[in-house]
């Protein structure tokens, strides 16, 4: 009996072993491995959302636009942006049920997945995670001056100590797993509903309908056509901001339809309600950050309680981006980082939003261009993927594929770098920041018709198909046209 007892706690090890590598390592989840419902990512995907950065975006748009032509490009970009994130993350991830940057691997080779991680990836989400941090500094900071009568300035050193707080805390939540923080966003988005209903009640309470309205947009150009395009290519770039982490968190869930609406639909939701709100904050107060004009509105009380909510509500967003971050990390550092324990890797990876976090006045000044820089790289990487996935994979990526290594490699590519990715993707960028430069502003006339996402996408797509055909697939190399076995035994 003892031996059966040994045998059948070894099998237990070995499958939590298991279990934990698929959700901290490389290993594809299994069905039971799935933890979230429609309902479940759906919460998830609206608390992250619903952060402060929702608002600033917003906030910014009425630097180019009026209320109803803002709500217009919020609604253009956003839905087109989304749409193009999801289908470059979040369809590959779901339907074989790993990591985002393990599944990309058909698309970039090994060695090419890791440079655009430690490239474009990293310094992405680096960049949001401090950004989270600065904001829910200036929330606690402004929340001590409105209590206590501090006076404490929203760029001072005392915002940098509650940054690093919030990094802190979004460390123990981040250390906890998925598991932990679908949990708290049950708690946390339906919060964040309300408070944002809150937030308009307040603003609308103090200020009519018809001046919201009537508001001139703050720092228009001349042309109102010009205005309006660089409002929705803002708004285009803040839905594509979520290819990043989209594709990893989806593929913790139980089915396509989860993944894909969840993602679209829980994000579009949750950001355009932010959006308007902050919208209406700019225009009517000049300010679209709650942390300035929440308390002011709400009075001590509530407003001090929103304020301590949406700032928490920040920490459940720097937890969500940064699990698929270090996940990444991990998974393309190769042997490196294999036996270093998950909450070590993500105590590294917060290192650099924690130095950042000095700086607060940089980090919250440069939101704008931040969010365009990023999305001109992110528009080409999901136009490479796309046209991979669907049209030369047709959704067929061998599993078996994904895990081999050295020469046997299918998917070797040109030592491990799908050269025709890389260079789609720069020259895709270069086209993107050619059309249009978020940072001094200058646009070509083709911008005012078709905004620089859309152009740069496209040519992402045609190029890569071009360039894959002539390096890879005419000579067979990729692993193009082979079954995907593990697709048909899930039919099965």
């Amino acid at each position: 009996m003892g031996g059966v007892g040994t045998v059948s706690a070894s099998k237990k090890s070995v499958e939590a072993a298991v279990a934990e590598e698929a959700t901290y390592g490389a290993l594809p989840l299994t069905k039971k491995e799935r933890v979230w419902g429609a309902g479940d990512f759906s919460w998830v995907t609206i608390s992250l959302a619903i952060a402060t950065w929702a608002f600033l975006t917003g906030g910014s748009t009425v630097l180019l636009v009026g209320f109803t032509d803002g709500i217009a490009t919020m609604l253009i970009g956003n839905s087109i942006g989304l749409a193009i994130m999801a289908f470059g993350s979040v369809v590959l991830s779901q339907r074989i049920g790993v990591e985002q940057y393990r599944a990309l691997k058909s698309v970039f080779g090994i060695v090419g997945v890791g440079i655009v991680v430690f490239t474009i990836v990293l310094l992405t989400e680096m960049g949001w995670t401090s950004l989270l941090g600065v904001l829910f500094g200036r929330a606690f900071t402004e929340i001590s001056n409105q209590a206590f009568g501090t006076g404490f300035d929203t760029y001072g050193p005392i915002v940098t100590v509650f940054a690093l707080l919030a990094i802190l805390i979004g460390w123990i939540v981040l250390s906890r797993g998925p598991v932990t923080i679908s949990k708290l966003n049950r708690f946390v988005a339906p919060g964040l509903i309300v408070v944002v209903g809150f937030m308009m009640v307040m603003l609308m309470s103090q200020n009519s309908w018809a001046d919201l309205l009537a508001a001139p947009p703050v720092a228009p150009f001349e042309d109102e056509q010009l205005n309006f395009m660089m409002a929705v290519e803002f708004n285009l770039g803040a839905g594509l901001s979520w290819w990043p982490v989209m594709g990893t968190l989806a593929r913790l869930t139980r089915g396509p339809r989860a993944a894909v609406w969840a993602s679209w639909g829980g994000l579009f939701i949750g950001t355009v309600l932010a959006q308007i709100v902050g919208m209406a904050a700019g225009l009517m107060l000049g300010d679209p950050d709650p942390t300035v004009w929440m308390v002011p509105l709400g009075g001590p009380i509530l407003g001090i309680l929103t304020l301590l909510f949406v700032g928490f509500a920040n920490v459940t967003s720097m937890a969500s981006i940064a699990y698929s971050t270090v996940l990444a990390v991990k998974q393309t550092s190769g042997r490196a980082l294999a036996k270093v324990k998950w909450k070590h890797i993500c105590a590294g990876f917060l290192v650099l939003p924690a130095i950042l976090s000095f700086f607060p006045a940089f980090m919250y000044e440069q939101f704008m261009t931040f969010v365009l820089l990023s999305g001109a790289f992110i528009a080409a990487l999901c136009g490479v993927i796309i046209a991979d996935y669907f049209i030369l994979r047709k959704q067929r990526v061998p599993l078996r594929a994904l895990y081999t290594e050295g020469k046997d490699d299918p998917m070797r590519f040109t030592g491990g770098v799908n050269i025709a990715a890389l260079v789609s993707v720069a020259v895709s960028a270069a086209f993107y920041l050619w059309i249009y430069n978020p940072i001094t502003l200058e646009t070509l006339p083709l911008f005012q018709y078709t905004t620089a996402t859309l152009p740069a996408t496209a040519l992402a797509m045609v190029l890569y198909l071009v360039l894959n055909w002539l390096l890879y697939v005419r000579r067979g190399d990729g692993a193009y046209g082979v079954p995907d076995m593990f697709a048909a035994a899930g039919r099965k």
